[in-house]
């Protein structure tokens, strides 16, 4: 029986204008699934968009629109995105959808009922860009919100209340109880650190403005976004008794470092009052950063995602992005940084490796892959070094390690290109006598170009498919990681494609 895996990124909001920090979220959350689905997990992967709160009714009443006129479109631009990056989500939740209200409304009610929501009334600071509560203790050095430095607006209003405070000391224990519940180190500590300084009961409905989930029983009252927004974890799953048994707890959120304290404080509070099981982790991504500085629509440093798809292809992008950056850490984009990676790693090492093999499979052997008999020292070290990266990969893709498992996987391919300069094949060619030591290191190329599809495969899906492709391999029969057990598996006798490119060179002036 398959081991089940729940992966989620967060609801994004629907901002107008999408960024290539929306694309290195979900592309990490796709290749975990991939990777996933590669050792035979049945895989549940969920994304969406959060789209309730006075920011966005403000915003579409700025242009003269009802919020779903004003979101709609933005949504189908994210779900584009997705399309043209390859995610492979399984759902996308959107918050404003029927499904969704029901499940907030009746965990709101059963929260009601447990005697952990109040009403009162609640007057304090609010930051309607991050929709956030903040103390006056918790403000910067200028008086503004901690987290995105605009002002905070003094709100005094009839409102219903979560008893978090109820809760302070069961999370604190469960975090630091739970080293890996949240990841990596230094978020677990400011979760720590936050908790200490005392939980306050959480404001959970507003009355000033009405786009929102109504409260059930007095709808002058709507829902509190992030309470809304955080329920969309298990809206797919809670009415599936199965499917809630087989798939939550969630094995990982991925967030980004921004939004930790919601998914680790707020949501697991929720989830003890309502008897749930916590999610097994929460993992808070960095950021990525142009000039030392988060990109965002208000500092015009934003890079459209699409355009480098149009401009380099999704796979070069998603490359990039998983390999310069250590999952955790913030990371820096540069335009010339990924077209170096592009010429370098993607058309010199990957590119010339499928085009030279299959190249002199084609002149040598008339395009037919020829059994192997015996094998060299040279032989040898090639082999053992595949053995070796197949382990590394895994135990780094195990252990979340993304960017590390593909540079393992790349030192494999210069690994793969020496090993041509290495037994020279061409002249092999010009000995009749050394016809079998000369199938031998094609078959070993071909081989080893297999195993590198297979491990690129989540990360670089649409490149894995054309090597098999080029191969003249079914991928189906290829994609899983027990494919790569042991050296050998690239069938005998059989016809290879003409080699085709993977990556042109980007040319600079």
């Amino acid at each position: 029986m398959k081991k089940s895996f729940y992966i989620t990124t967060p609801i994004y909001y629907p901002s107008q204008k999408l960024h290539i920090g929306h694309a290195y979220c979900t592309t990490i959350a796709d290749t975990i699934a991939r990777y996933k689905r590669l050792t035979d997990h049945d895989v549940f992967f969920l994304t969406g968009s959060d789209e309730h709160g006075q920011k966005l009714q403000r915003a579409a009443q700025s242009h003269g629109l009802q919020p779903l006129e004003y979101i709609d479109p933005i949504v189908d631009s994210f779900k584009e995105l997705w399309r043209r990056l390859d995610i492979s989500f399984d759902d996308f939740i959107r918050t404003s959808e029927p499904r969704h209200e029901k499940v907030v409304q009746d965990f709101f009610a059963k929260l009601q009922q447990n005697g952990d929501i109040y009403k009162g009334t609640y007057s304090g600071l609010y930051c309607t860009p991050c929709e956030s509560y903040w103390l006056e203790r918790d403000l910067d050095e200028h008086g503004c919100c901690p987290d995105c430095h605009r002002p905070v607006e003094k709100v005094s209003e009839e409102a219903y209340f979560f008893r978090m405070s109820k809760y302070a000391d069961r999370i604190l224990k469960h975090i630091e109880d739970n080293p890996n519940f949240i990841v990596p180190t230094s978020r677990r500590n400011e979760m720590i650190n936050f908790i200490k300084q005392g939980l306050e009961d959480l404001c959970v409905s507003r009355t000033t403005f009405d786009w929102g989930i109504p409260v059930p029983d007095d709808p002058k009252h709507v829902i509190y976004v992030w309470f809304d927004a955080v329920i969309n974890y298990i809206t797919p799953l809670i009415n599936d008794p199965e499917r809630m048994q087989k798939f939550w707890p969630a094995d990982i959120h991925l967030v980004g470092k921004e939004i930790v304290r919601f998914h680790t404080i707020i949501w697991p509070c929720m989830l003890m009052a309502a008897d749930l099981p916590l999610p097994k982790q929460i993992y808070g991504h960095g950021w990525l950063v142009i000039d030392n500085e988060k990109m965002s629509k208000s500092k015009g440093n934003v890079v459209d995602p699409i355009a480098l798809i149009d401009e380099f292809s999704a796979d070069a992008l998603r490359y990039f992005l998983l390999r310069e950056i250590t999952l955790g850490q913030d990371g820096t984009f540069s335009r010339d940084a990924l077209i170096n990676r592009i010429n370098a790693d993607l058309a010199n090492d990957l590119g010339n490796l499928l085009h030279r093999t299959l190249n002199m499979i084609g002149k040598f052997q008339k395009g037919i892959v020829i059994a192997p008999r015996g094998e060299s020292d040279i032989d040898q070290s090639l082999k053992a070094m595949a053995s070796e990266t197949v382990e590394n990969y895994r135990a780094m893709m195990d252990g979340l390690e993304l960017s590390a498992a593909i540079k393992t996987v790349w030192a494999f391919v210069s690994r793969s290109n020496k090993y041509i300069d290495e037994t020279a094949p061409w002249k092999l060619a010009k000995d009749p006598s050394k016809a079998q030591e000369l199938a031998n290191v094609l078959y070993n190329l071909v081989e080893s170009l297999r195993m590198i599809a297979v491990m690129i495969s989540p990360f670089m899906p649409s490149t894995a498919q054309k090597i098999f492709e080029q191969l003249k391999l079914d991928p189906i029969e290829q994609l899983t990681i027990g494919s790569l057990k042991a050296f050998g598996g690239f069938p005998v006798e059989h016809e290879v494609g003409k080699p085709q490119q993977l990556f042109p060179r980007i040319i600079t002036d």
